[in-house]
């Protein structure tokens, strides 16, 4: 299953790389580009609704999938040839299965973001959604699949292409803060030691995850995904 707003920059890529024969569910919020045409001509089968937040859609979607796994992917994702495969040929007998994602920034792939472990095959109805906001904040972001049953990990990476450019990603971080901020309460002592706690960890991202190796590019995102706490309380005080 998919969402989509306005993708058909991302979409084929995303819908080509599936394993041939699936069944395909778009969940579409009434794009204004060419987004339907292309989910409806590689026949997926699509729903249009208003577009509430990420976590009542993907339950939204969930709730419509009639086969016995699910797939999640986003439209600004593809799998892999290996992943691909590994999704075909997966074992019937366990409950879940977790992927390896690889987010590309400005067209590379970032150390920083190497290899993060998601949930995203399960068996359908047995996998909840939850949201994981990186402040306090209880806004509907980050959602994550959780599997109380047995689950595995398969080979392969799947591949996000979230970030074309700068302007992207200062776009969706800006909107991202500005979510959690608007459902948090902050003072100016837990700011001062949200922002002392993020000089440590831009440190760590640099250093220890590596990307300081990734040039500038690794910098930046480095430093602003370490502050990023930070800049949720300022805006928080500031409301």
């Amino acid at each position: 299953m998919l969402l989509t707003r306005d993708e058909e920059r991302n979409l084929p890529r995303a819908l080509t790389s599936l394993p041939r024969g699936v069944k395909i569910l778009v969940v579409d919020a009434y794009s204004g580009d060419h987004t339907v045409q292309f989910a409806r001509a590689s026949g997926a089968e699509v729903l249009q609704r208003e577009w509430t937040d990420f976590l009542d859609a993907r339950r939204f979607a969930a709730g419509r999938v009639t086969t016995p796994w699910t797939l999640m992917v986003d439209a600004d994702e593809a799998l892999d040839d290996v992943l691909r495969e590994a999704i075909v040929s997966a074992p019937d007998n366990l409950d879940g299965y977790v992927v390896r994602r690889t987010t590309y920034f400005c067209g590379r792939p970032m150390r920083l973001w190497r290899d993060e472990p998601l949930l995203r095959l399960f068996r359908t109805g047995r996998a909840r959604l939850e949201t994981r906001p990186v402040t306090a904040s209880d806004a509907p972001l980050h959602e994550a699949w959780v599997c109380d049953g047995e689950s595995a990990a398969l080979p392969g990476t799947l591949l996000h292409f979230s970030y074309p450019d700068i302007a992207t990603y200062r776009a969706k971080y800006d909107h991202y803060t500005s979510m959690e901020a608007a459902r948090l309460t902050s003072t100016p002592a837990k700011a001062l030691r949200v922002y002392a706690v993020s000089l440590v960890r831009a440190a760590w991202l640099l250093f220890a995850r590596g990307a300081i190796l990734d040039g500038p590019r690794g910098w930046y995102v480095a430093v602003r995904s370490a502050f990023y706490p930070a800049v949720v309380n300022v805006k928080a005080l500031l409301r």
